[in-house]
């Protein structure tokens, strides 16, 4: 159950990253509210994951879930550069987020 509320708590991370591009500088009330939402919502689903996880472990797969569907996102919904680099450094954070699941 813990590596669930971790996995939402990412996905929930990935939401208040990229709502930030769309606040304008939290001058839209709405993208504004849904990423402070996004923001409470992830950290409160962190720290029901921390109840059970290693906090090392479960920080670094949530910040990592975070960064790749942030940069997935970027590339898919903000026209960011997909170059192979930046593909294959996405690829070697998934390898680290499976690792370390393995691990816990």
């Amino acid at each position: 159950m813990s590596w669930i509320l971790l996995f939402f708590a990412g996905l929930f991370e990935i939401g208040w990253a990229i709502g930030l591009k769309y606040t304008d500088g939290f001058s839209k009330p709405l993208p504004t509210v849904l990423t402070v939402v996004s923001m409470v919502v992830s950290l409160a689903l962190l720290g029901l994951a921390l109840k059970m996880l290693p906090v090392g472990t479960a920080y670094a797969v949530w910040t990592g879930i975070g960064t790749v569907g942030t940069a997935l996102l970027g590339i898919w919904l903000l026209g960011e550069p997909a170059t192979a680099i930046r593909l294959a450094c996405i690829a070697l954070i998934v390898c680290g987020i499976m690792g370390l699941k393995l691990a816990a």
